[in-house]
């Protein structure tokens, strides 16, 4: 068990988008290195935040950029964080009834600074790797990763204009190949 001293303590702000939630971490840092909590069951639960039952992990070079992604049938949510090197984190808003439906929003995530995103579902969700090192991203996902119910928004839509701020992005031919906002309101939907 943790002392006083060391609890955890989250600091979270409430992002543009109802539900959307940048959780901050605190550092534990001395001329040795330093030490942070990154996951605790119970303080995480005190957010409200649903069972998380999975634990993903990508590993991207300098200038990637991957999504938009989301999942139709049984939609996850997922808290985010970034382990090496730094990121622009991108959500968009596909909640129909939202009224910022849409929208997007970007956070940085970086290693020096222990931050976790949390996105609910009803987003679709990307990032680009800003760090010439790369980058490593943990995931904790609410729901299991479903292939048939998996969708996606392309990344450089002018519609939602992200600004990714990589110069020559990477990207995969699937990433690439994904249509626009405007037909995300003819497939299945959130």
């Amino acid at each position: 068990m943790l002392s006083a001293k060391r609890a955890i303590h989250l600091k979270t702000t409430e992002l543009a988008f109802k539900g959307l939630l940048k959780i901050e971490l605190q550092t534990h840092a001395d001329a040795r290195g330093h030490f942070i909590e990154r996951w605790n069951k119970k303080r995480f639960q005190e957010l409200d935040l649903p069972e998380l039952i999975q634990d993903n992990f990508s590993r991207s070079a300098a200038n990637v950029v991957r999504g938009l992604h989301y999942q139709h049938e049984r939609p996850q949510g997922k808290l985010v964080t970034c382990l090496h090197g730094k990121v622009l984190d991108v959500v968009v808003d596909l909640r129909r009834a939202s009224s910022t439906y849409g929208q997007h929003c970007s956070v940085e995530l970086e290693a020096a600074r222990p931050t976790w995103l949390w996105i609910p579902p009803g987003f679709a969700h990307g990032f680009a790797v800003l760090s010439p090192e790369g980058a490593d991203l943990w995931y904790k996902i609410d729901q299991e990763y479903n292939a048939k119910g998996e969708g996606g928004i392309r990344w450089n839509d002018p519609q939602i204009g992200i600004d990714w701020r990589v110069k020559k992005p990477i990207l995969s031919d699937r990433d690439q190949a994904l249509p626009p906002l405007a037909d995300y309101s003819k497939s299945p939907c959130f």
